[in-house]
């Protein structure tokens, strides 16, 4: 099964040094039953871009919290795409949400979606304002949404090495 991983540059730094992205259950995104049904018009490629979507907004959690620990942090979003087989839906969560049970070695990684550096300033403060919008804040709502406006460009696995010798630290 194709699956949306959330991550940040960090993380691909990890997955690139260690050759496994994270410990599983990782969280993920994913086309499952939920989503085709709640998606009834819906075409696979549709199917595939809401998913990458849900993704991308993890990603900024991933970055609200790491942006609390290390202010300097490079505020990108980063969703990593990889094909899995042990994976259990995980709908507590989202209807695309899944949770990836099984190691995810470098080998299942298809490709990988990260902001442009532009999206910088718009995701640090989606980032800063994803609390404000949880607890309903439509200025914040708002803000998150604005990062959501930029496209994520796509990676081959072997351009992970030369994306991030261009990504500050």
């Amino acid at each position: 099964m194709r699956v949306y991983l959330p991550s940040t540059l960090s993380g691909l730094r990890t997955l690139l040094d260690t050759g496994v992205l994270g410990e599983p259950p990782l969280p993920g995104y994913a086309v499952t039953g939920a989503l085709r049904e709640w998606y009834a018009e819906g075409d696979e490629e549709e199917l595939e871009y809401a998913a990458l979507s849900l993704a991308a907004r993890a990603s900024v959690r991933l970055l609200d919290r790491g942006l609390l620990l290390e202010p300097g942090l490079a505020a990108r979003r980063v969703v990593v795409v990889a094909e899995v087989t042990a994976v259990e839906p995980a709908p507590d969560v989202d209807r695309a949400a899944v949770r990836v049970l099984e190691p995810v070695p470098m080998r299942l990684v298809q490709a990988v979606h990260v902001d442009d550096p532009d999206a910088e300033s718009d995701v640090r403060a989606a980032a800063e304002a994803l609390t404000a919008a949880d607890l309903g804040s439509d200025d914040a709502a708002f803000v998150v949404e604005q990062a959501e406006g930029h496209e994520l460009q796509w990676y081959a696995t072997q351009e992970i090495g030369p994306l991030l010798e261009l990504a500050p630290d």
